[in-house]
C-alpha cells in the first residue's frame, strides 16, 4: 500500500476567527466549502501548495465535529492519507488486525471515498484514508438533443480549443481557478465551442456557428485549435449539412462564435450556410466593423463582412423576438452589445448564455473573464440573471464548457453547482 499526505483536518468553533488566521494572516487561499451530508460537516479546504488544511465546521448538533468540540475543543481532528485503492487498503489493514472504524468505504468530500482507522490503532491519531475520484475526461464532444415544447434543442460542437486561463478568469487567483480548469504548460485551459441547433416549425436555426476553418496555422497553434471533429461532423450526426440551415443568429461576432459563418470558395470568401439569413444586432455590427486596439484581435472582418456583400444579413435593433419562441436580450459586459438567447416553448425556458457564463466554472458572480470590455456590466447582469435562473430553473446552455453542454444551476447554502442535463 502506498500512501501520501492529502490534508490535515482541523475542528473549528468559529469560522470567521479561523479564516482570520489561516486565510487573512497566513494568506492561504480558501476553496468554496463542501458539504459532507454523511458527517454533518462543512469542509473548507485551504491550499498550502502541497497537502491541504481542512477546516471542519459542524452543521448539526449530532455531527462528530460537535462531539469532538465538546470533548476536546477546537484543534487537530485527523490526518488524511491518500491511497489508490481504498478497498484493497482496508482489506490489507484488516488482515493485520488493525482496528477500523469503517470496514467499507463511504462518500467523502469532493467526490472521494473515505474510511477511518480507529485512533487506538494509530497511537491516538484519527486517520482517514481517502481514494480520490477518477479524473474527469478533459473534453466531451458528443451531441445531445432535448424536446422543448414546439422546439428541439441540440447542443452541437465545433471542436476543442484553448485560451489563456488567466484571461478566462480575470482577477480570480490561479490557485482557485486551476482546480476547476487545469492549465497546460502554456497556461491554457481546455474549452469547447458548442453552437446550438434549434429546430422549429418555422425552420432550423444555429445560435452561433463556431470558429470555422479560415484560421492560419500560427493562430491554430496559439489557440490549440483541433479540427479533427467540427461542426460539419456534428450536423451530419443529425442527418444535416450546411445547406439545411435557414437562420444563423449571432450572440456576438468574436471569431470563436461566428468565424464559421464564412468559408473560402473558388471566388473568395462566401457564406458557409448558403441558404441562411444571418441575424445580427446592428449595434454589434457597428462595433465589430469599427474595432479598436482592445478588441481588434477578436473581431476578424473576414468572418462577417462577406455576409453583407452576399446580401445574407438581416439586422435588428434592441431586445426582440427574432423567431417564434426565440428572443434576445443584451447583457453588455463581454462586448458592448453581447446578448444571450432565450428559448421559450411549452411553458419552459432555456437560455444560451454565450460568454456571460462561458463554462460551469464561472457560476460565481465575480468569476468573469479578463476579456470582458465592461466587467462591471457583466457583474451586474450576471448577478440578476443567475438568481433568476436558479429560482425559475432555466435550462442553461454553456457554449465553452469542455464537459457540460447544458444543465440547471442549483444553489444550496450559498454554493452553486450544475445539474447536468446534456
Amino acid at each position: 500500500m502506498k500512501v501520501a499526505l492529502d490534508h490535515v483536518g482541523i475542528a473549528i468553533e468559529d469560522l470567521d476567527a479561523a479564516l482570520a488566521f489561516y486565510r487573512d494572516a497566513l494568506g492561504l487561499e480558501v476553496e468554496r466549502p463542501e458539504e459532507v451530508p454523511t458527517q454533518r460537516v462543512r469542509a473548507h479546504l485551504l491550499d498550502t501548495g502541497g497537502a491541504s488544511l481542512e477546516l471542519l465546521e459542524a452543521t448539526a448538533a449530532d455531527s462528530p465535529i460537535t462531539s469532538f468540540l465538546k470533548r476536546r475543543g477546537p484543534g487537530l481532528h485527523h490526518i488524511t492519507l491518500r491511497v489508490e485503492d481504498l478497498r484493497a487498503a482496508l482489506a490489507q489493514l484488516a488482515a493485520r488486525d488493525v482496528r477500523l472504524i469503517d470496514a467499507e468505504p463511504r462518500p467523502g468530500a469532493h467526490g472521494s471515498l473515505v474510511a477511518f482507522i480507529h485512533p487506538s490503532a494509530a497511537h491516538g491519531v484519527l486517520v482517514e484514508l481517502k481514494q480520490a475520484p477518477p479524473p474527469r475526461p478533459a473534453l466531451r464532444l458528443e451531441i445531445g438533443s432535448i424536446a422543448w415544447g414546439d422546439l428541439t434543442l441540440t447542443a452541437l460542437h465545433d471542436g476543442p480549443f484553448r485560451l489563456d486561463g488567466g484571461a478566462m478568469f480575470g482577477v480570480v487567483p490561479k490557485p482557485l481557478w486551476e482546480k476547476l480548469a487545469p492549465a497546460d504548460d502554456r497556461n491554457r485551459i481546455q474549452l469547447a465551442m458548442r453552437p446550438l441547433l434549434v429546430e422549429a416549425p418555422w425552420g432550423r436555426m444555429l445560435v452561433d456557428c463556431g470558429v470555422g476553418d479560415k484560421m492560419p496555422e500560427k493562430a491554430r497553434d496559439i489557440y490549440a485549435l483541433d479540427r479533427t471533429r467540427h461542426l460539419d461532423h456534428a450536423l451530419a450526426a443529425r442527418g444535416l449539412d450546411a445547406a439545411a440551415i435557414d437562420v444563423v443568429l449571432a450572440t456576438h461576432l468574436h471569431f470563436d462564435h461566428f468565424g464559421g459563418a464564412t468559408t473560402r470558395g473558388a471566388d473568395g470568401l462566401v457564406p458557409r450556410f448558403p441558404r441562411a439569413r444571418h441575424l445580427i444586432r446592428d449595434a454589434e455590427w457597428e462595433d465589430a466593423t469599427h474595432p479598436h486596439e482592445r478588441n481588434r484581435a477578436s473581431y476578424l472582418q473576414d468572418d462577417f463582412v462577406p455576409l453583407r456583400r452576399a446580401n445574407a444579413v438581416d439586422f435588428f435593433t434592441g431586445d426582440v423576438t427574432v423567431k417564434p419562441g426565440v428572443r434576445v436580450e443584451r447583457t453588455g459586459g463581454h462586448t458592448g452589445q453581447h446578448q444571450i438567447v432565450y428559448l421559450e416553448s411549452g411553458g419552459r425556458t432555456a437560455v444560451f448564455v454565450a460568454d456571460l457564463i462561458p463554462t460551469t466554472a464561472h457560476l460565481q458572480d465575480p468569476w468573469a473573464m479578463g476579456y470582458d470590455l465592461f466587467p462591471m456590466e457583466t457583474l451586474a447582469f450576471k448577478k440578476r440573471f443567475i438568481r433568476e435562473a436558479i429560482d425559475r430553473e432555466y435550462l442553461i446552455f454553456f457554449e465553452h464548457d469542455p464537459l457540460v453542454a447544458a444543465g440547471i444551476i442549483r444553489e444550496r447554502d450559498g454554493r452553486r453547482s450544475v445539474e447536468q442535463v446534456l
